[in-house]
């Protein structure tokens, strides 16, 4: 692999399973693939518990023995960090933002809160939900602080101003991705994978040029409107590269970052992302997050429902988890339909 180099631990069920969706498959004729990381194992699952895996190895190669990091409220990231400490006997405090604008208690009482909660972390809270790096250097101070107390912390970063060992986990998850292929014996026409951070696109975009594979991997924003987002992807592929040594250069043209999908913002579902998730749920059976996941497979719909691909063609879907947060979006079920 190519970050045998780097230090890491173990959290993830590996490898996740390739599956095709069968029923959306013959509904479109075409064969859909789907790539189970909401089935990593670590605290419902998600492609977090990779990132977290090179993360938390470099930071019990400095000795670490508390980890702090910031997002939103429904944050993947906060809830899987707290888990992954808790499994690694390791202190956790997290801070949560004011991201988005939700009066719905369920949002900011059940999924991962919750979790949050359930696993006693230590929490903090950030009033402003557009500031990386405010919220950033705010975790910085406490773990000075925390330092002070005869603590060693590690802060896991929101923004790129240090390495980003995370998406290392996703250099090796295009490798597992590959491999899987092969066995298959399919060739796909592209990957659809949400971008947000942007360690998961980079690291499986920089992973799969590494191994000499040319497949497209278009990327939905989720976050921030495409301009941005590349900028952000590009910056984040240039820092894994130099932390790896590789003799590689990723043009901006390769970098695919579609935000027809983002409207009306992080956290805020629109109507072709509800159906993306319906249509997932009640054809497969698969559950997918109205902030991440769900606004990837809306791209992938729009592009079967425009006719992009044929009988013969192979695409696949990186399922990046985010189950919890369904349980914090209550309208997403018609209530008068489900007889609530």
């Amino acid at each position: 692999m190519l970050t045998d180099p780097f230090p890491r631990v173990n959290l993830s069920h590996k490898p996740t399973p390739l599956e095709r969706l069968d029923n959306l498959s013959d509904d479109f004729q075409t064969n859909i693939w789907i790539k189970r990381d909401d089935c990593t194992g670590l605290a419902f699952g998600g492609n977090k518990s990779r990132q977290l895996e090179y993360y938390i190895g470099h930071a019990k190669s400095k000795g670490a023995d508390t980890l702090l990091t910031t997002g939103a409220v429904q944050s993947n990231h906060v809830r899987m960090t707290v888990a992954a400490a808790r499994k690694m006997n390791m202190d956790v405090e997290v801070q949560l933002e004011h991201r988005v604008e939700r009066d719905q208690p369920e949002y900011h009482r059940s999924g991962n809160p919750f979790l949050v909660k359930l696993m006693g972390a230590k929490i903090h809270y950030y009033p402003v939900g557009e500031d990386e790096s405010g919220a950033d250097q705010a975790m910085i101070d406490r773990a000075e602080v925390l330092r002070a107390e005869g603590k060693n912390p590690y802060v896991i970063p929101l923004s790129n101003i240090r390495s980003p060992y995370g998406a290392l986990g996703y250099v090796e998850a295009a490798e597992e991705t590959l491999q899987q292929l092969q066995i298959l014996q399919v060739t796909p026409k592209r990957f659809f994978v949400a971008t947000g951070s942007a360690s998961t696109h980079a690291g499986f975009l920089l992973g799969l040029r590494a191994s000499n594979c040319s497949i497209p991997v278009q990327g939905v924003c989720v976050r921030r409107e495409g301009k941005s987002q590349k900028e952000r992807v590009l910056a984040k592929i240039q820092s894994v590269v130099e932390i790896m040594e590789l003799d590689i250069n990723i043009e901006s043209d390769d970098v695919i970052c579609d935000d027809r999908f983002l409207a009306p913002g992080y956290g805020q579902p629109n109507p072709p992302t509800r159906a993306a998730i319906e249509k997932l749920a009640r054809r497969e059976g698969i559950l997918l997050d109205p902030t991440y996941s769900g606004k990837a497979f809306a791209a992938v719909l729009d592009a079967l429902e425009s006719g992009e691909f044929g009988s013969d063609d192979h695409i696949v879907f990186l399922h990046t988890g985010g189950t919890p947060s369904l349980f914090a979006y209550p309208e997403l079920v018609d209530q008068e339909e489900s007889g609530f």
